[in-house]
């Protein structure tokens, strides 16, 4: 059964999308602010997320950004404004499709379909290899490489963190960059959040997380994984 995220927050919306979509044999999750969608979206791992740009705490389009720095699942948003030009700024943020406000239920279900049947367009494989690991950032699953020995256990924010650096090997990410796309805006000064979450995906993957070949540090910038 294929399971959709709804983030609105509008509670009498949201109710009539829950209904419709479980009438429709989706399994549904519902979060009614920023936060919350993005940590539904690492957690539960939905096929598809529908998305109020109007969620409180976050704008739609960082929201946008966010999800899309390190997930290619569908993103359809739904739009109070009817400008053209604030279409054109959702989808350049990296939506899939865009709904205006008011709308029929029917029309986002037959969206809704027609982009889940589009197949994902990935910028990178979805199998990294680093150190003895691959890892599979489609399936969200990491094996030996040798093919024995238990693999290490991420939590939804280290899937994040890791996926945003594999998907740009050999490429600096900023520290503001990697705080903002996986916590959100307004966490860009949170820097230990990222030395503490490195830490921990070195002692999982480095052979040598004192010596770090691949989850590399860059004083004062960022970080960067070396294949």
């Amino acid at each position: 059964m294929r399971s959709v995220l709804v983030a609105e927050h509008d509670p009498q919306l949201l109710r009539a999308l829950d209904m419709a979509l479980r009438a429709q044999h989706y399994t549904v999750h519902i979060a009614q602010d920023g936060e919350t969608a993005l940590r539904l979206v690492s957690c539960r791992l939905p096929d598809a997320l529908i998305l109020d740009l109007g969620l409180p705490g976050t704008a739609g389009t960082d929201l946008i950004r966010g999800v899309r720095a390190w997930s290619p699942l569908p993103i359809i948003a739904l739009s109070g404004h009817t400008h053209p030009a604030d279409t054109v700024k959702v989808l350049d943020a990296g939506a899939d499709d865009c709904l205006i406000k008011p709308f029929a239920v029917e029309e986002l279900a037959a969206r809704l379909r027609a982009a889940l049947r589009r197949p994902p367009v990935l910028q990178q494989p979805d199998a990294v290899d680093i150190a003895s690991w691959r890892v599979d950032l489609g399936a969200y699953r990491i094996a030996p490489r040798s093919g024995e020995g238990e693999a290490p256990h991420l939590t939804p924010t280290e899937w994040r963190v890791l996926a945003l650096l594999l998907r740009h090997p050999g490429r600096l990410i900023t520290g503001q960059q990697l705080l903002r796309d996986v916590w959100g805006p307004g966490y860009e000064s949170r820097s230990n959040y990222l030395r503490i979450y490195l830490a921990g995906l070195r002692r999982k993957l480095e052979p040598e997380p004192a010596r770090p070949r691949h989850l590399i540090t860059v004083p004062g910038l960022g970080y960067r994984f070396e294949p």
